[in-house]
This record gives structure tokens, C-alpha cells and sequence, in this order.
């Protein structure tokens, strides 16, 4: 078994339902992130890529027939270059990534492409078949932008509840109160203007020509500057008439896309970079699907005990905001310092276009550690229908340049982890 290493990421501005990115497809989307990342891999032969991994949480429309092959095709890479598309909702290109980081660790592949997107404006509304020709009565066009649709009635009522109750549970059943939960949407807008303003995504994030007028989205769309608690706490509940959850401490609805470019600690030569950071650590976890905005906590435990460190380790967390609401349960559950979750704002100011949003936590995270200096982060994320996935990556940036960095990095954590035992 090799390791696996995250050398390079690349991600659109992330656009408001029906904003500036509504005009542009997802394949389209897909396309230009795909060429970003290559971008920061200057010595690298497209045709070296083993495989690209790519996360769509709908595909019911443009991003149908595999919109990881429509990506690589419009991106003009050679057609030798493999793709697939992946679908775990919203973690879809956290589990690209997972998937990418161990085909390289197995040896099936040395360079995977990974990433994935989401056109929440664009989601088409979708008929059900009917069952027999030439049908007499009505039938309902079903949107397909967001939560459930054409539902099995074998499920149970208590599954299928919208995202928002599910939510408004976690809230009872954990007592976050709405001032909490609008303290928290603040601060990731506050935090959000402040990275962009301090040029952080400068270097994460690719501007999107959104017209034929030549007018680009530079800057993810949806940040408020200006929110405050006592703002949001003016917002009314979007779900219950006497709820906590409102339009500003959830996520938005978006459209984005997002790549992360992985390879073998071997692969530096040929990529022409030295890497970011190591795949430590991986984690998945499911439980009731009504309690999925909770899995991140066991599928994060996991993730740190396969890298074989603790969370008195961890020094940076970027935990997707789905709803305020379940971000706080996990950080109280977790018992980690708020501080250093999602310092760079979130997905309640950023978006969160589901496919894409993976790949956004993990290279901001991996952009955090090579700026902090500090060595461990987590990359976590709840999933519909009662799901999360979880990845640890380790700093490799401070241990030296190109193929020795990943060798030697990968050598220390191996003596560090057999010295712990």
C-alpha cells in the first residue's frame, strides 16, 4: 500500500439559486473546474490521468450520462482519459475523493482527477412514467432541485420528512436555541467576506463567464457582509410556525463545482508540484435518515482513528453548514474548540451546491494547514437520508518539496503512528 496525496484544487464561485450561475450548465461548470486544477499541475500529461472520480448528487438533467465523462470531454482532455459519476448526495465529492485516494493507495491508479457539481437553478422538474398507455387523468411534475421526490410508499413516514423538520428535531432533541444558531450563521458570513477580503480563495477559486457578454462571477454570490444575529433573528422559521430554522442560519440553494487533484507520493514529478497534504484518514457512518445532519460526529471518530491520531490533534475542521442547527450538535459532541471550525467561512454564507461541496471543504481545508502551518485538519459532511462522510489530512507542505516531501512525509507518520502503539 502507497499513501495518497491531495496535490492541487480549484473550485467556481459558488452562485445564489437563480443568480449568476443559472445561465451556465453544470457540465459546463464541471468542465472549467476541471481545467483549473490542471492548471496548477503545469508539467502534467493530461493522458497520465488514471481515472476521473466525479460526485452529482441529481442527475436529472444536463448533468445526466455521466457528467464526470461530459467534463472531461469539454475540458478538452484526451478521450483516453476514464470517468465516472458518483452519488451520495451531498457528499458526493467528498466520496469522489475517497474513492480517487484509494484506488492510488491500492495501486489501481497514480494521478485521480476528483470533484464534482451541482446546478440547483437548472434541476429540471421531472413526470413520473405512466403505467399504462394513453392515461385519462392528471399527473404532477416533481422538482428535483432538492430533498425527497417520487418517494417509495415503503418508507416511513418518519424518514421522509423534509430536510428543515429533520432539523427542527435535532434542535429539540439537542436544545440549540435560534440565537445560537443565528450567532452561528453570522459569523460565516463575517468570516467568509473576511477570507475573500484577505485574498484566501484568491488562489482557490476560478472567476465563470456567465454570459456572452463576457460577464464573470469572480467571488462566491450569496455572502452578506453585513448579517448580524440581531439581523437574522428579524427572519421568520421556514419550517414550523414556531421554529428555529430560517432562510439565514441554512444553507442556500447553489450552483458550483469543485476539483481536487490527487496522486502518489511517485506521482510529484510528473505533476509537476510538490503535494498539500496526505489522505490520513477516511470515515462513513449512517444512522436514522430523519438524524442524518448528526453523522458527521461518528463518521469524523472514525476518520481520526484510522489516521491514528485524536481530536487534541486536530487543529483545523471544515464542516460543511448545512443548517446551523446541526453544525452546532456536532461541535458540541465533538467538544471541540468552535474556533477553529470553518475559519474561512461556510456553507450558510458560501452555498452549498450539493455535489460540489465536498471537494470545497477539502481544499480549503488543505489550503488552511498549508497556511496555518499546523499539521492535521478534518474535512467532514452530513449526507440526506442519514449519512456523513469524513477525511483527516496531514500537512506535508512544512517537511520539504517535491518527491522526497511525500516520501519522507509518509515515512515519519508511519515511524510516529508504529512509536504510538
Amino acid at each position: 500500500m502507497t499513501d495518497s496525496y491531495l496535490y492541487a484544487a480549484a473550485r467556481t464561485p459558488f452562485g445564489r439559486f437563480s443568480g449568476a450561475l443559472a445561465g451556465v450548465r453544470p457540465d459546463d461548470l464541471a468542465a472549467l473546474a476541471v481545467r483549473s486544477v490542471l492548471a496548477k499541475a503545469p508539467e502534467l500529461d493530461p493522458a497520465a490521468i488514471g481515472d476521473v472520480v466525479w460526485g452529482n448528487a441529481n442527475g436529472a438533467g444536463e448533468d445526466n450520462r455521466n457528467v464526470g465523462r461530459m467534463a472531461v470531454l469539454l475540458a478538452g482532455l484526451p478521450t483516453s482519459v476514464p470517468a465516472t459519476t458518483v452519488n451520495r448526495l451531498c457528499g458526493s465529492s467528498l466520496d469522489a475523493a475517497i474513492i480517487g485516494s484509494r484506488a492510488i493507495e491500492t495501486g489501481d491508479a497514480d494521478i485521480v482527477l476528483t470533484g464534482g457539481v451541482e446546478s440547483m437553478s437548472r434541476a429540471p422538474w421531472v413526470l413520473p412514467k405512466p403505467s399504462r398507455a394513453f392515461p385519462a387523468g392528471d399527473v404532477t411534475a416533481v422538482s428535483t432541485t432538492l430533498g425527497w421526490r417520487l418517494v417509495n410508499p415503503g418508507m416511513p413516514k418518519e424518514w421522509t420528512v423534509s430536510l428543515g423538520e429533520a432539523n427542527e428535531q435535532l434542535a429539540e432533541r439537542f436544545t440549540v436555541s435560534r440565537e445560537r444558531q443565528d450567532e452561528f450563521a453570522a459569523r460565516s458570513h463575517r468570516l467568509a467576506d473576511a477570507a475573500w477580503t484577505d485574498g484566501f480563495y484568491d488562489d482557490l477559486v476560478v472567476p465563470v463567464e456567465t454570459d456572452a457578454k463576457g460577464s464573470t462571477l469572480a467571488r462566491d454570490e450569496g455572502i452578506r457582509p453585513g448579517s448580524t444575529p440581531e439581523k437574522l433573528a428579524g427572519l421568520k422559521p421556514a419550517f414550523r410556525p414556531d421554529g428555529v430554522i430560517t432562510a439565514g442560519n441554512a444553507s442556500p440553494l447553489s450552483d458550483g463545482a469543485s476539483a481536487v487533484l490527487l496522486g502518489s507520493g511517485a506521482a510529484a514529478d510528473r505533476i509537476g508540484t510538490a503535494p498539500l497534504a496526505r489522505v490520513a484518514g477516511r470515515g462513513v457512518f449512517a444512522l436514522d435518515p430523519q438524524d442524518f445532519g448528526f453523522a458527521p460526529v461518528e463518521a469524523a471518530n472514525r476518520a481520526l482513528k484510522r489516521a491514528g491520531i485524536t481530536w487534541s490533534d486536530v487543529s483545523a475542521v471544515e464542516l460543511n453548514e448545512a443548517f446551523a442547527v446541526q453544525s452546532l450538535a456536532c461541535v458540541d459532541a465533538w467538544g471541540i474548540d468552535p474556533a477553529v471550525v470553518n475559519t474561512k467561512g461556510g456553507a450558510i454564507a458560501l452555498g452549498h451546491p450539493l455535489g460540489a461541496s465536498g471537494g470545497r471543504i477539502l481544499g480549503t481545508l488543505a489550503h488552511r494547514l498549508k497556511e496555518s502551518g499546523e499539521r492535521w485538519g478534518l474535512a467532514a459532511i452530513c449526507i440526506g437520508v442519514g449519512q456523513a462522510l469524513a477525511v483527516v489530512l496531514e500537512n506535508v507542505t512544512g517537511y520539504g518539496t517535491g518527491n522526497d516531501t511525500a516520501n519522507n512525509t509518509a515515512n515519519d507518520t508511519a515511524n510516529d503512528t508504529e512509536a504510538a502503539r
